[in-house]
């Protein structure tokens, strides 16, 4: 049975579900700079996320453009680093958004458990499409 919150208008919409973080490539590059809060050199998070170098330039450009990773460009050695790291605003972002998954995968789990109880009859005047 479909409970009143169930049929809240929109309780599945899951607004926050922000589309800049969800692309897979940049969650992982925000997963990895979020488990790492002195960040990642360039050539680290390109093997950790398994991208080539155009496509982390093009994805840490357009994080970097809303405020969400810092890039920084320096030496070891005369070797050229650039070592990313997600800013105070980004971290915060992130974590909104994993607060979001999470509902997601509760409302998830519980239809699961709803789906494994005994099906019911379809109602009078219904039939398979």
């Amino acid at each position: 049975m479909t409970g009143k919150k169930d049929l809240a208008e929109g309780r599945y919409a899951y607004e926050g579900l922000d589309r800049l973080l969800h692309e897979k490539a940049r969650l992982g590059i925000l997963t990895s700079l979020a488990a790492r809060a002195d960040g990642l050199l360039f050539t680290d998070l390109k093997a950790l996320c398994n991208l080539t170098d155009g496509n982390l330039s093009r994805h840490l450009t357009v994080l970097q453009e809303a405020g969400l990773v810092d890039i920084h460009k320096g030496f070891r050695g005369k070797r050229p680093q650039t070592l990313c790291r997600l800013t105070d605003a980004g971290r915060k972002r992130y974590l909104d958004y994993i607060a979001v998954l999470e509902s997601v995968l509760a409302d998830a789990v519980d239809a699961a458990k709803s789906a494994r109880k005994a099906r019911r009859p379809l109602p009078d005047g219904f039939s398979p499409a």
